[in-house]
Order: C-alpha cells, then structure tokens, then sequence
C-alpha cells in the first residue's frame, strides 16, 4: 500500500480505467506490479457510471495525494483526433445512450491532471508490448473476439491511428464453403468478420457458444477458417511480428492451433515460413490487458 498523502517517495500515482460496454474496471496503481486498489462498476447510464467513477478516484485522491496521470482504455468507436473539438468522446456506438459522450472531460477537470485515451484494444496492445506476450515485437497486433470483434495495432511502440482507430472485425472475408447461406449479424456489413464469427454471431448461427459445442461440431473450423483470415489480412498489410488473440471465443479450447494451422494453409508459404505458434499466441497478461493498457497510456500522458 502506499505512504500517507505528500510523501514524494511514493510517487507517481496512476488512475486507470478499462472502460467497456458492460463494466468498467478502476484501478490506482503506482507501476504494473503495485496495483493498489480496483473496482469494479457497471455501464449504466453515462451520467452514472463517470459519477461512480468519479468518487473512487476522488475517494483515492484523499488516501494516496494528486494523481501524475489518467488512462481510460475505451470501447469504441472514440474520437482519437486531438486535433478534433470531438477529441476523448465517444462517436457512434451501438451502446444506448452512450454516442456523443465526452468520456475524458469529466476526469480531467475533476482529476486535474493529463489524461491518456485510446481503444480498449490499442491500450491491450501497449501493454502486452511493454509486460506480456509482445515484449520485444516492433508491430505486433491484439485482437479481442467476444461480443464483438476489434483490433488494435502498434507499430514502432505507437498505437495505429489515423482518420480513425483500427477497426478490424469490420474486414470483409471470404465465406467458407460450408457457410454460405448465414447472413451474418453486423447491422451494417452483415457478414463482415464481426458479423460471422463474434460470439453472438456463433450463438446465432449454431445455438450455443463454439466452446459448447461438440469439439467435432464443423463450427470449430468455419471460426478458425475467419479468424485465419484476419491473420494474412495483418501478414499482407503490416507484417507483425506477434498477433495476440484474445477474448472470450478463443478460450474455446484448441480453436487458436485451428487458427494457426489455417493461418500457415492460406499464406501457402508467400510470407516466407513464420512459426505460427509464435506469430500467433494468447495474452500474457490475460484479462490484465484491459486495466494494465489504460495504465501504459497514463504513463505515456505524464511524459
């Protein structure tokens, strides 16, 4: 724990927050390994949910002094621009209510202090590359496959933004010739990747959860044969060193050696012989990625 308010010796001191569509998780923390505190709240109503955030890091800030930074590790689509006066909002969301939101604001002027923001998925990325399975990768990519699917990129140690953030389960892959006649779930693109092999994808399609289903149902393989194609998506356009796939789908067990041994049989040898086991793995930080991300960002913001 750390020392009474005004010790410098325990400086800095770090707000974190994953902020997701159906919970966010708080934490204070001095570094990675010094998480002094975490809550857990739910994604109710904007109002809501920044209050009872407020008051855990208001109530921390009477323990433990001033917080250095902030860092929010935001579901999405966010407004990445700091050039935009939209710049720390969220954009339009599927989440009711929740479009529009200035989700940096509140914190900054309650807090008085810099505020690192990004995706939920690019803060992953950052802190797998500083403490977890990406340690030592110049591009190196994580990509969630749940409720939805995303993806966040860092190339030389900086997230991936541009006109936008990264926004890979909207890629438009080949169907799989047993799964011609599914339209896909994505209210926007149907069956785009999201749209054919999300969880609420899968349970539309099949039922049930793929990790419910019989380890020989043909769903196993239509998942891998997707999946497999958003990895030679990322070996044609950023040639990354790892790719991270996490989420609740790929705890299915054994669909990530499907991904791999599909992955290997699309490249068909073109990205010269990569070891897929290594190229593709699981978190090293497991579900840390989320809180640890939002940690890396404020850390980048104290700078």
């Amino acid at each position: 724990m750390g020392g009474p308010r005004g010790v410098t010796a325990a400086r800095p001191l770090f707000g974190c927050i994953e902020a997701g569509g159906t919970k966010f998780v708080l934490g204070i923390a001095r570094d990675p390994d010094t998480i002094l505190r975490t809550a857990r709240i739910a994604t109710t109503s904007p109002q809501e949910t920044i209050a009872a955030a407020l008051d855990f890091f208001t109530a921390a800030q009477g323990e433990w002094g001033d917080f250095d930074a902030l860092g929010i590790a935001s579901f999405g689509p966010v407004d990445l621009d700091r050039t935009s006066p939209g710049w720390g909002r969220i954009v339009d969301t599927p989440k009711p209510g929740w479009s529009g939101t200035d989700l940096v604001g509140p914190f900054a002027r309650a807090l008085a202090c810099p505020v690192g923001f990004d995706t939920d998925v690019n803060g992953a990325i950052l802190a797998e590359s500083l403490w977890g399975a990406a340690v030592g990768a110049n591009i190196a990519v994580y990509v969630t496959v749940g409720t939805g699917i995303g993806g966040g990129a860092l190339v030389e140690e900086r997230p991936v933004h541009g006109s936008r953030h990264p926004e890979m389960g909207h890629i438009l892959p080949r169907r799989h010739p047993d799964d011609r006649d599914f339209a896909g779930i994505c209210p926007f693109h149907g069956d785009c990747l999201e749209g054919l092999a999300s969880g609420p994808a899968i349970a539309a399609r099949w039922g049930a959860s793929l990790s419910e289903l019989d380890a020989d149902h043909p769903a196993h393989d239509i998942v891998a044969h997707y999946l497999a194609q958003l990895v030679v998506a990322q070996q044609a356009v950023l040639s990354p060193r790892r790719i991270v796939l996490g989420g609740g789908v790929l705890g299915t067990p054994g669909l990530i050696d499907r991904v791999r041994i599909e992955a290997a049989r699309l490249a068909n040898g073109y990205f010269g012989t990569p070891d897929y086991a290594t190229l593709i793995t699981s978190p090293g930080l497991d579900d840390r990625a989320g809180l640890l991300g939002a940690l890396a960002l404020a850390q980048r913001a104290r700078r």
